[in-house]
């Protein structure tokens, strides 16, 4: 197989990881996988949650996809990489810049990682499960069109967190 075409597996796999990792942000952690996710929309005082189960199950899957790409079908071996260059993507973006924690803080002033910062807080914005936006980790709608939903959905109660800040 080329460099070219791994590499191009690579690409696409991370893009469609992003959709695959929000329907099951969306239907999965805020459905029947919420006893697991809570954690995650709570306070905690240690350093791991119980959310963080999550990630140990779901790299289970590149490990398959590499024993089963080294040993038969090489393409399958490139989406594992993808699949790990997302999951690489998704521990800096999410549990370090927008969740701080790293044992340093870093607010972004890049404006793109700054949206993916803003997005998460209104998706944290809500108490619970339901009626939240911005489901993403790689991707975040346009901040107005977010903050406009939580209104719409929640009404005053959202306003307060969401500040004056027009985004």
């Amino acid at each position: 197989m080329s460099v070219v075409v791994a590499l191009l597996i690579v690409v696409a796999t991370v893009v469609v990881m992003e959709a695959v990792a929000w329907a099951s942000h969306r239907y999965i952690m805020h459905g029947w996988g919420w006893g697991w996710h809570r954690s995650h929309h709570e306070p905690h005082d240690g350093a791991f949650e119980k959310n963080d189960l999550y990630a140990v199950i779901f790299a289970l899957v590149p490990v398959a996809l590499f024993a089963v790409g080294s040993a038969w079908w090489p393409p399958l071996f490139w989406v594992a990489v993808g699949i790990t260059v997302y999951g690489l993507l998704y521990f800096f973006v999410h549990d370090g810049l927008v969740h701080q924690r790293w044992p340093f803080r870093h607010q972004p002033k890049n404006p793109y990682l700054k949206r993916l910062v803003q997005a998460h807080r209104l998706h944290h914005a809500v108490e619970g499960r339901e009626g939240c936006v911005s489901f993403g980790f790689l991707y975040a709608p346009p901040l107005r069109r977010l903050r406009d939903d939580l209104r719409t959905r929640h009404g005053g109660k959202v306003r307060r967190v969401l500040g004056d800040d027009p985004g």
